[in-house]
């Protein structure tokens, strides 16, 4: 019998109500850059292809770093204008905050998505001075995961000094298992050269893997592996769900907002 992990990634089929949460981020995210004015520049090119582009996010003052925020979706769905409000705890404390987009499957393999989001970080790292801390969400959480690994080298490495996969998916193996595979086409080598917890942690820097308690159990085991791999701290938020796991980045004083600019 062929092997069909399918439902232990199906994150929707486990939370009441999931349909109504994306046009509620829509909704949000599009209110608060419209409250932020021109302290909202969306849609700044890094390249050529038409979802190679990010949105960022001024704080009132100098900035104090940048935060990047990746959106997930499984590679395959989602935009930066999703996830604008997400910026406001971090704006709060006075840093730019960076949402890349990028080409999403099955147009790109996921390594081409690791290096799209890498070009998208050195665009806002060109405009944003001082510390980089990157976070991302699900996908996002892999890719913020990639950012710190050691094979990769941008020009803003020395600037890196914390990434926070939240809801990361840290092991590839198990989407090979998966009705989305047909788009994603994740093969063995894929898995071997774009699993952050196959890889090694740039040393430099500290990452701290974030989950929430009520996730899929495959989602506690991905945050759990990557903690093991990179002998790294992992937080399950208590209560919270693969789709309000990500909230508490609003709240400049939450746990999660703590982790990253503390």
């Amino acid at each position: 019998m062929k092997l069909d992990l399918s439902r232990d990634y199906a994150n929707a089929d486990f939370i009441p109500d999931a349909a109504e949460y994306p046009p509620r981020w829509v909704a949000k995210a599009a209110a608060f850059r419209d409250r932020l004015g021109d302290r909202a520049r969306c849609g700044i090119s890094y390249g050529e292809g038409a979802r190679q582009t990010f949105d960022l996010f001024l704080p009132e003052t100098t900035p104090a770093g940048l935060l990047v925020f990746i959106h997930g979706g499984y590679w395959l769905n989602f935009t930066p204008a999703h996830w604008s409000h997400l910026a406001a705890g971090a704006l709060a404390r006075d840093w730019a905050v960076a949402f890349p987009g990028y080409t999403l499957a099955p147009q790109a393999r996921i390594h081409q998505i690791t290096d799209e989001v890498e070009a998208a970080i050195s665009a806002a790292a060109q405009i944003i001075d001082g510390p980089i801390v990157v976070t991302g969400h699900s996908a996002g959480g892999h890719l913020s995961a990639r950012m710190g690994c050691a094979d990769r080298n941008p020009d803003w490495a020395d600037r890196l000094v914390r990434v926070v996969p939240i809801s990361p998916v840290a092991d590839l193996s198990p989407l090979m298992h998966t009705a989305m595979n047909a788009d994603l086409k994740i093969d063995a080598a894929e898995v071997e050269a774009e699993s952050p917890s196959r890889l090694q942690k740039r040393p430099e820097i500290d990452c701290t893997a974030w989950v929430g308690g009520q996730e899929r159990p495959s989602f506690l085991w991905q945050a759990r592996t990557l903690s093991e791999n990179w002998d790294c701290p992992w937080h399950v938020a208590k209560g919270k769900h693969h789709f309000d796991v990500i909230d508490a980045l609003e709240d400049p004083e939450s746990a999660l907002t703590n982790t990253l600019l503390d």
